[in-house]
């Protein structure tokens, strides 16, 4: 695999981990609620997320 992908890998583990650190019961509560959702609504925001990143990617390159 190419160097960008493995680039591309640890920095979204850094954002996460920024994430976890700067603001860890912001998480839990974020999480509490996602538990209330629908599978097909978490896939739905998936999905968006994907599109999203892969047209920014585009965008950018």
């Amino acid at each position: 695999m190419s160097h960008d992908f493995y680039a591309a890998l640890c920095l979204v583990l850094v954002i996460e981990g920024l994430v976890l650190f700067a603001s860890p019961h912001g998480w839990q509560a974020m999480m509490r609620e996602a538990l209330k959702l629908q599978p097909s609504t978490l896939r739905l925001f998936g999905a968006v997320a994907i599109g999203a990143g892969l047209i920014t990617l585009h965008w950018v390159h």
